[in-house]
């Protein structure tokens, strides 16, 4: 696992995706990156995994099949995360790349 720090959601995050066996994970906090950040924030991650899990499954499927382990996290669900860049990939697939994540409708800090 690799994660910008060992804080309590990224480590409540990570664990909820260990079911993916991933072959590669990195969990990024990037709420420093947002308005309305203060220390120790945990609202905006980009997660990037690797894992035989999508195998056969297209983007969206991939994308739910994450939202599924997470969804108690999830701010809609009454979590702390507000936002979740994911980058899924097979074992095939991974080249070691990490795409930046989407601006928050405006909101990201200049």
């Amino acid at each position: 696992m690799t994660t910008s720090s060992a804080t309590p959601t990224a480590t409540a995050l990570y664990t909820a995706l260990e079911t993916l066996q991933p072959q590669h994970i990195e969990l990024i906090n990037e709420s420093m990156d947002h308005a309305g950040y203060f220390e120790g924030k945990e609202s905006h991650f980009k997660l990037t995994v690797v894992s035989e899990a999508f195998t056969g499954k297209r983007l969206v499927a991939r994308h739910q099949l994450i939202y599924d382990l997470v969804a108690s996290l999830l701010t809609a669900q009454g979590g702390s995360v507000h936002a979740l860049a994911i980058h899924a990939y097979t074992p095939e697939e991974w080249q070691g790349q990490s795409p930046d994540s989407p601006l928050c409708a405006g909101q990201n800090k200049g």
